[in-house]
């Protein structure tokens, strides 16, 4: 007797269950790309944590001994550190932001086109109003973060250049020498330091939001958008 691909549910007929959705991988992100991330990540949190203690400099650790008392001369040595770091690691960025792939190039970062200006309109509908449930899905960085992420990369220009002219006051380098007349131009040293320690708060925040974004895109839209920053691969719909 023939089977029925329907079946009856009180005098209706089920439709059958659909077909599953097949994805196909896309490399993504470059081996290049990811290791900045990852230092530029570890730099920037180093860095956040230590310009917080240098702002406001508290005592955990007390001894009588002045030998003992050196934990703030270690915060200080390693914001140093990750800043050297920090900065070399985004000039390797901008040079593969023109020879890496479509995805990291420069192009990405701007709203050239109108479908990249309406894309934009669609995540901040999606992302921020929450007035539905996804915006339109990139392979890349969507327009939106694409276009904030050039505004993040001025914040680390100005954070460089104001965090070499607080240090050309205690170092002969060339290097932080090259931006002594910071000081001057911004009012001296007290106004480096203010504007220094606020955008400190900027990158806190960016920190935060960018985190959670990267959480939520993974969970709606189910494509490997966390695991791409570490093994390069995104999952995208085929196209029938």
């Amino acid at each position: 007797m023939p089977m029925s691909t329907t079946v009856a549910v009180k005098g209706r007929a089920k439709p059958p269950a659909p077909k599953p959705v097949e994805y196909r991988r896309i490399y993504v992100w470059e081996l290049p790309v990811r290791v900045y991330h990852w230092i530029n990540a570890v730099a920037l949190v180093a860095l956040c944590i230590t310009g917080y203690l240098i702002g406001a400099p508290s005592s955990p650790f007390y001894a009588t001994q002045a030998y003992q008392q050196y934990w703030f001369g270690w915060v200080r040595f390693i914001h140093f550190l990750s800043a050297f770091v920090y900065v070399f690691n985004f000039i390797a960025r901008l040079y593969w932001g023109f020879v890496g792939n479509k995805y990291a190039k420069w192009s990405a970062f701007f709203p050239l086109t109108r479908s990249q200006r309406q894309e934009i309109v669609e995540v901040i509908k999606a992302d921020v109003l929450e007035t539905q449930l996804h915006g339109p899905i990139s392979t890349g960085h969507n327009a939106l973060a694409g276009f904030i992420y050039f505004f993040t990369f001025l914040a680390f220009v100005f954070q460089t250049i104001t965090g070499f002219a607080l240090y050309s006051s205690m170092s002969n380098s060339w290097l932080p020498q090259m931006f002594n007349w910071i000081v001057p131009l911004m009012g001296g040293e007290f106004g480096v330091r203010f504007w220094h320690h606020t955008f400190l708060w900027f990158f806190v925040t960016f920190i935060i939001i960018h985190i959670y974004l990267a959480f939520y895109h993974d969970y709606i839209e189910g494509r490997g958008t966390v695991s791409s920053i570490i093994g390069g691969w995104k999952f995208e719909r085929e196209k029938k």
